[in-house]
C-alpha cells in the first residue's frame, strides 16, 4: 500500500528545507518527493528528475515512530490528497487520467 508522509524539519539552516513530502511505496522507499523550503520554493524529484537539493533515498524510509524520536523533527501521515496538491503546486509531471 502506498503511503504518504509530512516531515517538518525545525532548523536554521537557511538553504535546506524546512519540510519533506514523501509519496513511499510498498517497501518503505520513496516514489515521489516535494520539498518546501523557507523562501516557499518547492522542488520535486520521482524516480527519473531530481534537483541539487531534492533527489529520493537510497534507503528505506524510516517509521513514523522512528522519525517522531528525533527532536528536530514532527512527523505525520497525510492523505493522497494532500500530497497531490503540494506535487501540482510544485511542478511534479501529472498522471494520465484514464
Amino acid at each position: 500500500m502506498v503511503w504518504y508522509l509530512r516531515v517538518e524539519w525545525h532548523h536554521d539552516f537557511p538553504e535546506e528545507p524546512v519540510a519533506l513530502y514523501s509519496e513511499i511505496d510498498d517497501d518503505g522507499y520513496e516514489t515521489r518527493k516535494v520539498q518546501l523550503f523557507r523562501d516557499g520554493r518547492l522542488e520535486w524529484a520521482d524516480a527519473t528528475t531530481e534537483t541539487a537539493m531534492t533527489g529520493l533515498s537510497e534507503v528505506p524510509v524510516d517509521s513514523v515512530e522512528e522519525i517522531a524520536t528525533q527532536d528536530e523533527f514532527s512527523v505525520a501521515i497525510i492523505t493522497k490528497e494532500e500530497y497531490e496538491r503540494l506535487w501540482r503546486q510544485a511542478g511534479g509531471p501529472q498522471e494520465p487520467q484514464l
